[in-house]
């Protein structure tokens, strides 16, 4: 949400495509330009005032007109569509609902041009509704996150899964009931897919007689890599079916699951053939994951096979990585915390949302969520490791201050009401209307001081304004940084204003130059 309110601030700099006089609008947008998640900011009369570069593109369209000049216009001009395909109806196209004062996070449609036959784009948005210091609303803004190629290799893998003619089915672990399964398993059971598709895994016991039933509900339970063991299927018809069961935990869609595959026992050397094939396609599945992805010994973490996420991700060949060893790639940013994951797998083999900085082959470091589970590869001890990138979503309030601290080094071109929000971003639990006592508590030659910094003045002209020697004004500048506990003007602009403090009454409409 920081990210919404600094871009509702440099939107405040725009009206359409007109910047305010005298404001470096140029400077701005090369600020904005390197912001990855597109924002589109909406007046309180419904109407669409700014987008930057970002949201432009995951609309197609070049410039903020081509959007609607309202949200009306936006909504007669692109189709929204949930995911099972349904259109959204009035009044719940996010834009219309952050219109409407509702703030949100994450909500997934997929966008297509009005008249579009398929969507082109699938978007992640959050709307935020900004409002000022006396509570009125101020400002309304969408924060988008493009997931078209996300949601693409997911499909992907869905047509991949659905044209395995191994047997295969997908359970949700929140309530056990089957959620997809493949041609390859109705045909080796005689079932419907209206048979199977919401049923519940007591209902469709795929672990029916398993050598090790009691080991295979625990780590379901769990959620938890199922071993390859022995179990009867019972088929349509009534009669029985011997196969190899085992399970993997996957996600479909952000909701955990487990897909389980089958082998016909038919024969053992049918057997052999079939787990030999659902091994290859195993593979060909875990190299088309989206998320950067590894198997490893569980004993050392030695990489056994690594996806071309993961290769792409870490600047590694394969070849540079297979049979190496995290701790000899000098792969974990932390040395110590590198260790201390190794050695939480080899314990448990498990691990989950472990944050970790990972650093690529060319030195950069990645901001990394960490899971992994134990998975029998081979006969082999393993870990499935995955290694989720959240280096822009940590990057993002980074790039939010230094783009107030570029802006905010030549405070005399700021309106009074620009730097005021300003502040209110810089720590979003503050407000212009703050007890002002430490203002009150300075000096009275120090308020004069401060007051005239906030209107952009410099040393050389506060001393002039004065009467004051240059050294004098220095030395209460330094006092006033002391006091506020910054090392910058612009900072110590951003102090004031969260204290209520505005500076001389002439400098109340305009901090600095005329209108």
């Amino acid at each position: 949400m920081v990210l919404s309110g600094v871009e509702a601030s440099l939107g405040g700099f725009m009206t359409g495509n007109q910047p305010l006089r005298g404001i470096r609008h140029h400077q701005l947008q090369l600020i904005v330009s390197g912001l990855r998640d597109g924002v589109i900011l909406i007046e309180p009369d419904q109407t669409l005032t700014w987008a930057n570069q970002a949201a432009l593109r995951m609309h197609g369209v070049e410039r903020v007109e081509d959007l609607g000049a309202t949200v009306s216009e936006y909504r007669a001009r692109f189709d929204l569509r949930y995911r099972n395909k349904h259109r959204l109806p009035p009044g719940d196209y996010p834009m219309e609902r952050v219109a409407a004062g509702e703030a949100f996070d994450e909500v997934t449609v997929e966008v297509a041009p009005a008249g579009a036959p398929e969507p082109q784009w699938t978007h992640h948005i959050r709307g935020l509704v900004l409002n000022d210091a006396s509570g009125m609303l101020d400002c309304l803004v969408l924060v988008i996150d493009d997931q078209t190629e996300r949601y693409d290799a997911e499909q992907r893998f869905e047509r991949i899964f659905a044209a395995n003619p191994a047997p295969a089915i997908i359970l949700r672990l929140a309530d056990l009931r089957y959620v997809k399964v493949n041609r390859g398993f109705l045909e080796m059971t005689g079932y419907r897919e209206d048979q199977v598709i919401g049923r519940s895994g007591l209902e469709v016991d795929v672990l029916e007689n398993a050598a090790r039933r009691e080991l295979a509900v625990e780590r379901l339970r769990e959620g938890r890599t199922i071993p390859q063991m022995e179990a009867t299927l019972q088929l349509a018809n009534g009669g029985e079916k011997l196969v190899l069961v085992a399970g993997q935990p996957i996600e479909v869609g952000n909701t955990e699951c487990m897909l389980f595959t089958f082998a016909d026992l038919s024969s053992r050397q049918q057997a052999h053939e079939s787990l030999r094939h659902s091994e290859e396609r195993f593979e060909k599945a875990f190299r088309l994951v989206a998320t950067p992805t590894v198997v490893a010994l569980r004993e050392d973490c030695s990489f056994l096979s690594v996806n071309e996420a993961f290769v792409r991700e870490s600047g590694y060949s394969e070849a540079e990585l297979i049979g190496r060893k995290p701790i000899d790639l000098n792969i974990w940013d932390n040395a110590e915390g590198g260790r201390a994951l190794e050695q939480q797998v080899k314990e448990t083999g498990s691990v989950r949302n472990l944050e970790m900085g990972l650093r690529t082959r060319h030195g950069h470091v990645l901001n990394c969520l960490v899971s992994a589970d134990t998975v029998d590869i081979g006969g082999q001890d393993c870990v499935l490791l995955t290694v989720q990138d959240v280096t822009e979503r940590k990057r993002t309030e980074q790039e939010i201050v230094a783009a107030i601290e570029e802006v905010m080094k030549d405070t005399s071109w700021f309106t009074k009401v620009v730097l005021d929000k300003l502040a209110r971003l810089r720590r979003p639990g503050t407000t212009a209307s703050a007890p002002a006592r430490e203002i009150e508590s300075l000096p009275v030659r120090g308020r004069e001081v401060l007051g005239l910094v906030c209107q952009g003045l410099d040393d050389g002209a506060i001393a002039e304004s004065l009467g004051l020697a240059r050294n004098t004004v220095r030395n209460h500048v330094a006092s006033l940084y002391r006091r506020a506990h910054v090392r910058s003007r612009s900072a110590l602009v951003v102090w004031a204003r969260e204290r209520g403090f505005f500076g001389r009454e002439e400098g109340a409409e305009r901090l600095h130059g005329p209108d």
